[in-house]
């Protein structure tokens, strides 16, 4: 049988020439940078940040005819910050006769009530409360 050379690449060819580039291009983009460091730079980007309102959480602002005094807000964002440098992750925030479940680490209200929303007094998937 009389084989021919053709100008293809074999498949050990490719590869070989695909991870030579893919290290190359991986050591552009190394830096000595740890996560720990960019983690912290983020971490103090968003401390003292107000709480932000997930869709949930407005819509149901918006049901529940609840409306927020800047008292209000600062008190929660103050809750929320506290709650924060406890460790606390899901935290049940309680401003006068409303209550907030907030996402901590995100720094997000997930869902908000009054008093009367509130009627059962059973909160789940917290792991810490603030009353403020």
């Amino acid at each position: 049988m009389d084989i021919k050379t053709n100008n293809f690449l074999s498949i050990e060819q490719i590869r070989d020439q695909y991870l030579t580039e893919q290290g190359t291009q991986q050591k552009q983009y190394t830096s000595n940078i740890s996560f720990k460091d960019i983690f912290e730079v983020k971490s103090k980007e968003t401390a003292g940040q107000e709480v932000r309102f997930s869709k949930h959480a407005m819509n149901r602002l918006k049901d529940r005819n609840i409306s927020l005094s800047d008292n209000q807000l600062e008190r929660l964002n103050d809750a929320a910050l506290k709650a924060e440098r406890k460790g606390i992750k899901e935290t049940l925030v309680l401003v006068d006769s409303l209550a907030f479940i907030v996402n901590v680490p995100n720094n997000t209200v997930v869902t908000a009530m009054d008093s009367t929303e509130a009627a059962e007094n059973v909160f789940t998937n917290i792991d810490g409360a603030v009353i403020n």
